[in-house]
């Protein structure tokens, strides 16, 4: 009961107009930093180690910032999943070289870690004529996984794969048309990761995304979602050019540079709360 009380909130609140939920989010960000110290520390330190040009106080307003949008997109989430279709297209805009996106070509499509990935999702599933996958992690709260499944079913087009059960059937979902969204930049498994540079730090890296693109025989596209006083921006890139190679590792590699590129447009909107840089090479340290 005490789970469904803030998602049933969550809910309610989607009938406010986006400039008060907005506000609310402020609130509960600035709450967040000042209340989870544990999670301060995570942000500061990457930070500090991506950026490392940033004076104190500069790391300190975009720590406060990863809070702030952090709590407004889960308050998104409410509109996002509960608002009538016409309010979610009148604030979720598709934008970019979204003719990557026609036919039934095979697809992935790299989705880093921003805060409004959920926004993006959405717009690939109620704005485009396709069917798309992903593959997600389940939430250890039981009632927190099935109110997020739902919200991310909520225009049928989509088909999240729980990680667990085997990659089998979303290859063979991609080999038939179906765009894939693949989140491969977080610090996942060790045993299954690469260290390359992520902003000059080496970083455990997941070679996922060229190794699916070989074996799916698909083109590699981005897909960022950025929060916007209107609602969300959801950008689709062009097609990477000779992409994957036969080298995993300058693939994966890449694969960080770009991101980086994207960062860099709205650092405090990606996903600084997870430990990027928790396992390390051997001999060295975790910096948290």
């Amino acid at each position: 009961m005490l789970t469904r009380i803030p998602l049933l909130l969550t809910q309610w609140l989607a009938a406010l107009p986006l400039s008060w939920l907005r506000a609310i989010g402020w609130f509960m960000g600035l709450v967040l930093y000042a209340g989870v110290a544990s999670r301060r520390h995570v942000v500061d330190t990457n930070l500090r180690l991506c950026f490392p040009a940033w004076s104190a106080a500069e790391r300190r307003k975009q720590t406060v910032m990863c809070f702030v949008y952090f709590a407004q997109a889960w308050l998104d989430r409410g509109w996002l999943w509960y608002a009538s279709p016409k309010v979610t297209r009148q604030r979720v805009k598709l934008v970019g070289s979204i003719h990557e996106l026609d036919g039934n070509a095979p697809t992935l499509i790299f989705t880093p870690h921003f805060v409004g990935m959920d926004a993006g999702w959405l717009a690939l599933t109620q704005q485009v004529n396709r069917k798309f996958m992903t593959i997600y992690a389940r939430q250890t709260n039981a009632v927190v996984d099935a109110w997020i499944l739902k919200g991310r079913q909520r225009f049928g087009a989509g088909r999240p794969f729980d990680r667990t059960l085997g990659f089998k059937p979303v290859l063979a979902g991609l080999r038939a048309g179906e765009p894939l969204c693949l989140l491969p930049d977080m610090n996942y498994e060790p045993n299954e990761s690469l260290f390359v540079p992520f902003y000059g730090v080496s970083a455990a890296t997941i070679p996922s995304l060229p190794r699916v693109a070989k074996l799916g025989r698909a083109k590699v596209i981005v897909m960022v979602a950025r929060i916007t006083a209107q609602g969300y921006e959801v950008e689709i890139s062009p097609a990477w050019p000779n992409y994957p190679t036969d080298d995993v590792v300058a693939d994966t590699a890449l694969m960080n540079a770009r991101l980086q590129t994207y960062i860099d447009q709205a650092p405090a909107q990606y996903y600084w709360v997870h430990k990027r840089f928790k396992d390390r090479p051997a001999g060295q340290v975790s910096p948290y």
